[in-house]
């Protein structure tokens, strides 16, 4: 009785908050991302924080956070200097503003190891811009670009590094949560965190999910009071709470955007869409064990494309059981079967008759540089025919192994990129030569413009800058040349050998 009535009166203390303050998250600037669920608001003016708003039921859990000591949240990272190799003043002069719009601004499509050269960026601790502000606009412009490539681990990682309980972040690392299934932890959290006060529609998910149904029923009540909820979103909660009441009825319209507060509801109530429609952050809520595999198949290669999942576990996802028919997903799943038991089995027969098959499927669903880094290292230690080294070498350029087995690739030009050499001969055309002028001693033309930024001491934007000329579908060669010249320059000399590699590579042109 008592408890019930300590959850009542917070909620009509919620019901006079002003309508205003529960409609939107108040603190730090729009984020790029429009699915972001609206979980948050800034507590009210009385100090009363989120305690006693989601109900006693709900067990609390805090997030173990590194302390920071003086250091600004755009400067929090969880790659030191000593790792990454970037100086602490890589931003330099650059403004936020600029550096955000750098970020935003950057494609799915790039390059492979460019990509992951942008990560090793967004996720190092360096000195905060110079213009720094408390909305650490920087930081957050940093976790939106991981969540647009999907790369989820990697955001919830750096979000706790930096300790969630502002507005902005506690909506960020809620989310990532939810599509990670730890939707109870995130409930648990958000009880925790003293500095951030629920929306209705996040309050009454975790009411439920600390099983006090009949303070979410209360809540939802009082949001229809308040009005404070789209029609969607009142449908969806009501459904969420009681579904035998819309048993039989066809389903509602699905709230757009939908969010991942919203999505995990639908999961609950065995209507979710599939994630193939979704923003590729939503893939890893498909990924679930209670999953099918099909499904956990289509949305790990989805991550796997961007960035957002390590080949690892889509190979070990390949390889989980026998490939359940023919055709698109199944072929490829059977072909790298045939591969992984021919390395596992030592028998080289059986591994070279299966590669060109295993590489033409792989192709076809853009996930041969995916294979290459996975397997190829092991296929550089096999002894190759002749029939088979062109694409042997291929597969082991594509991974780390290229530097090392480099003096064994058949190919002259390949394997001077490779050991950061001059190239020679190779195809005659642009790409090819652009590739190779910035290869050269005295490396490639780099524009005016970024002579002028580098001299600044912009590196931060320089690199962001290069980074943008890269496409890996249709990539310009004079662009190729520019971004790879600056990327030698400043040092980046593995990221610009890899990515060149990539280019010519990653795609089967060559």
């Amino acid at each position: 009785m008592i408890k019930y009535f300590k959850g009542t009166l917070a909620l009509i203390i919620v019901a006079l908050t002003p309508v205003k303050a529960q409609e939107s998250v108040s603190n730090g600037p729009m984020s790029a991302i429009d699915w972001l669920s609206d979980t948050v608001v800034v507590p009210p003016s009385s100090g009363l924080g989120s305690e006693g708003l989601i109900g006693d039921s709900v067990t609390t859990e805090a997030i173990e956070t590194a302390p920071l000591e003086t250091l600004a949240i755009d400067g929090v990272g969880l790659l030191p200097s000593r790792v990454t190799g970037l100086p602490p003043d890589f931003w330099g002069p650059t403004s936020v503003k600029d550096l955000v719009t750098l970020i935003g601004d950057l494609r799915l499509d790039l390059p492979g190891p460019a990509r992951e050269l942008l990560f090793q960026i967004l996720l190092a601790e360096l000195d905060p811009p110079v213009d720094a502000g408390p909305d650490h606009a920087l930081f957050l412009a940093r976790i939106d670009a991981l969540l647009r490539f999907g790369a989820l681990e990697q955001a919830q990682a750096l979000l706790e590094r930096a300790g969630p309980t502002d507005a902005s972040l506690f909506r960020r690392w809620f989310d990532v949560s939810l599509l990670s299934g730890n939707e109870d932890r995130a409930c648990a959290v958000m009880r925790a965190a003293p500095d951030v006060a629920p929306t209705f529609s996040a309050r009454i998910f975790c009411l439920a999910r600390g099983n006090d149904w009949s303070a979410a029923a209360l809540s939802l009540d009082t949001a229809r009071a308040l009005g404070v909820l789209s029609e969607e979103d009142d449908i969806l909660l009501a459904r969420f709470l009681d579904p035998e009441l819309f048993e039989g009825q066809p389903m509602a319209p699905l709230p757009s955007p939908l969010t991942p507060l919203s999505y995990r509801m639908l999961v609950a109530l065995g209507e979710a869409p599939s994630t193939t429609t979704l923003p590729i952050a939503f893939a890893h809520a498909a990924l679930e064990p209670v999953t099918g595999w099909k499904a956990r198949l289509e949305a790990a290669e989805r991550l796997v494309r961007t960035g957002g999942l390590a080949p690892t576990q889509l190979f070990a996802l390949y390889t989980e059981r026998r490939a359940a028919a023919s055709g698109g997903l199944w072929e490829r799943v059977s072909s790298v079967q045939a591969v992984d038991a021919a390395l596992l089995g030592g028998d080289d027969e059986a591994l070279w008759e299966a590669l060109p098959r295993a590489a033409r499927e792989l192709d076809g669903g853009r996930l041969f540089e995916a294979f290459a880094q996975h397997y190829g290292p092991r296929l550089a230690e096999r002894p190759v025919p002749k029939t088979q080294a062109q694409l042997r070498d291929r597969a082991v350029l594509l991974s780390s192994a290229a530097e090392t087995a480099a003096q064994s690739v058949k190919d002259p030009y390949l394997a001077a990129i490779a050991q950061g050499l001059p190239p020679v001969g190779g195809p005659d055309d642009a790409l090819h030569s652009a590739i190779a002028s910035a290869f050269q001693p005295s490396g490639g033309a780099v524009p005016d413009t970024f002579e002028a930024l580098i001299a600044q001491g912009r590196l931060g934007e320089t690199v962001l800058r290069s980074l943008a000329l890269l496409n890996a579908i249709n990539p310009d060669p004079g662009d190729v040349e520019a971004a790879l010249s600056i990327l030698r320059r400043l040092g980046f000399e593995s990221s610009a050998r890899a990515t060149a590699l990539s280019l010519l590579l990653a795609n089967g042109e060559e």
